[in-house]
């Protein structure tokens, strides 16, 4: 008989600016799933952010357990679901990623671990459709992926040496379908050759630490530029942000929240007043928060 576990993902935050669909970061704000086994299936969402959620097996994260047992070709235990979150919905930092692999990874438990963690990234990449969120939500750190008709590839990196986050979090929603439905069908070679050399170059300095090139590394053509007028502020903040302490800035995934690296031996307190000033010229309200980079990804805990 399984024992009563817990199942913790983290948020993330995807794209960092050129790598689209493919570059990722998690943090520190948890989705949490309290699985107990017993003879009837119960979902339960705790909380005033999923009051809105389903409270039975069509809850996406009951249909994300499923998602597993269909891979295993086993038939999914019934099983007490209890579920918080600590991330924000519709904000761009990877609530649906944090429940989906929150989710796959507990059913992955209650099964006996037949699936590899290799296994559980494709599952949950292919519901996704791109690997960006779901990968730093399982593995922590930065991770790049791709998917293919082969599988799902990975490379994980340990944050760079004092790299810290700061995030601008509005107090509005913003769908991924609606920030996906402005984006171009077309792009010119020229936008195709600057997204391929920055998001390289990106990657690169996150790899080696050259905290230095990120601000020219996060430049972006491909999504950010035709998001910008649904999210206030957001050019200004691109533009201007490392004139107050930021290493480089991004579009948090397809937003609304604004992620900017920092050096965690330097004062955020400039950072913070420009963000501040940034969301009074716009009539924002919001909150600004220092998070490091969550580095432990997806983890299960028994009592």
């Amino acid at each position: 008989m399984i024992r009563p576990f817990v199942v913790r993902s983290p948020a993330s935050s995807a794209n960092l600016g050129p790598g689209f669909d493919s570059l990722g970061l998690s943090v520190p704000l948890y989705t949490t799933l309290c699985v107990t086994p017993q003879t009837v299936t119960e979902v339960v969402p705790l909380g005033p952010d999923l009051e809105d959620t389903p409270a039975d097996e069509s809850n996406y994260v009951y249909r994300a357990m499923l998602l597993t047992a269909r891979r295993a070709g086993l038939k999914l235990p019934p099983a007490r679901i209890e579920i918080t979150t600590q991330v924000p919905l519709a904000r761009g930092l990877g609530s649906s990623a944090a429940a989906l692999v929150a989710g796959i990874v507990a059913a992955n438990e209650l099964l006996g671990r037949p699936l590899s963690d290799a296994a559980l990234l494709d599952v949950a990449a292919r519901e996704e459709g791109h690997p960006d969120n779901v990968a730093p939500a399982l593995y922590g750190g930065i991770v790049i992926a791709t998917l293919d008709k082969l599988g799902t590839h990975h490379v994980r990196l340990d944050p760079p040496a004092h790299l810290g986050v700061t995030v601008l979090i509005p107090d509005f929603e913003l769908s991924t379908v609606k920030a996906r439905a402005v984006l171009p069908t077309e792009y010119s070679r020229a936008d195709a050759v600057h997204a391929l050399s920055h998001a390289a170059l990106l990657a690169a300095a996150l790899a080696t630490g050259r905290l230095d090139l990120l601000q020219h590394a996060m430049q972006d053509y491909i999504h950010q530029i035709w998001r910008a007028p649904l999210v206030p502020g957001l050019s200004d903040i691109l533009e201007s942000a490392h004139q107050h302490g930021a290493l480089g800035a991004a579009l948090s995934g397809a937003g609304p929240t604004v992620l900017c690296f920092h050096d965690t031996r330097e004062s955020t307190a400039p950072l913070h007043r420009f963000l501040g000033s940034v969301m009074t010229r716009n009539g924002l309200e919001g909150r600004i928060l220092d998070l490091p980079i969550d580095e432990k990804g997806t983890l299960v805990e028994r009592g």
